[in-house]
């Protein structure tokens, strides 16, 4: 495990991230027309890409410059990295309390929007892709930390159903934020959806996701921005208030619930994956 003292120290992560963020702030902002929106490609994207691109794990020969020390350094550094964004948010909710009391019902019933995770995609995890138990850590929620603890506290994480929300959760720290920003900005370009509905389905309990959803639609509307990020911000709250709940007493129930009715009962609950 790396101290603290080893990852303010560690100089090739560092210098690795200023070389990544230069570079993709050259490049800057690109849009892509498709159909009836546009498809824009932040530095954000560019940093994602190049990132995996000297990630040791996934180019071998990467290892030539930044090992696993560093690559287990990285990992604690996403926090600390997003924490000024995180604060910018409360200077900017703060003043917008009105829009964001104005969207209260809106923000509250937006919840259940968590619950499609178990509609579009339990069905796929276990009538195409076959999954057992593991369907049903994996398709409760977006499997973000809370999630996490869920799961380990009533299956373990060595469980069928630990497996399901660990690989949703690694898949999504990878690619959550790429798949976000994309989203984002080809919804915000298409008309079909208000600014303020898509600012506040940026705030699904993931600080990064959040970030890369809120930027991109702050990008594509630069006059909303205040408006985008407090209603993004509050949002986000508000998942981490109530969805851990809902989670716990009604997605997880119902996920289960759902397994039963697709007739697997092959399983215990628990089972070692």
């Amino acid at each position: 495990m790396n101290s603290s003292k080893d990852i303010i120290l560690d100089w090739r992560l560092h210098v690795s991230v200023l070389v990544v963020t230069v570079i993709s702030e050259l490049i800057g902002i690109i849009k892509l027309p498709i159909g009836i929106g546009a498809i824009l490609l932040l530095p954000l994207l560019y940093a994602f890409v190049i990132g995996v691109l000297i990630n040791p794990n996934v180019v071998r020969k990467a290892g030539a410059w930044l090992g696993q020390r560093e690559v287990k350094a990285a990992s604690p550094l996403i926090v600390i990295a997003i924490m000024p964004f995180i604060a910018k948010f409360g200077t900017i909710i703060g003043p917008s309390m009105q829009q964001i009391i104005d969207a209260g019902p809106a923000l509250i019933l937006q919840e259940l929007g968590n619950l499609g995770t178990i509609v579009l995609a339990f069905p796929v995890a276990v009538l195409v892709l076959g999954m057992r138990r593991e369907a049903i850590g994996a398709s409760f929620s977006i499997a973000r930390e809370p999630n996490i603890a869920i799961i380990a506290e009533k299956y373990g994480l060595k469980s069928a159903e630990g497996a399901g929300v660990m690989g949703v959760y690694v898949i999504g720290t990878l690619f959550g934020t790429f798949i976000f920003a994309i989203l984002a900005s080809l919804l915000a370009t298409s008309g079909l959806f208000s600014i303020e509905a898509l600012a506040m389905a940026c705030g699904i309990g993931s600080g990064s996701m959040m970030a890369a959803c809120s930027g991109a639609l702050a990008t594509a509307v630069p006059e909303m921005e205040e408006t985008i990020l407090a209603l993004a911000g509050a949002s986000n709250v508000l998942t981490y208030a109530t969805g851990l709940y809902l989670c716990l007493f009604v997605a997880l129930p119902l996920t289960e619930k759902l397994y039963e009715l697709f007739g697997k009962k092959d399983l215990n609950a628990g089972e070692n994956a």
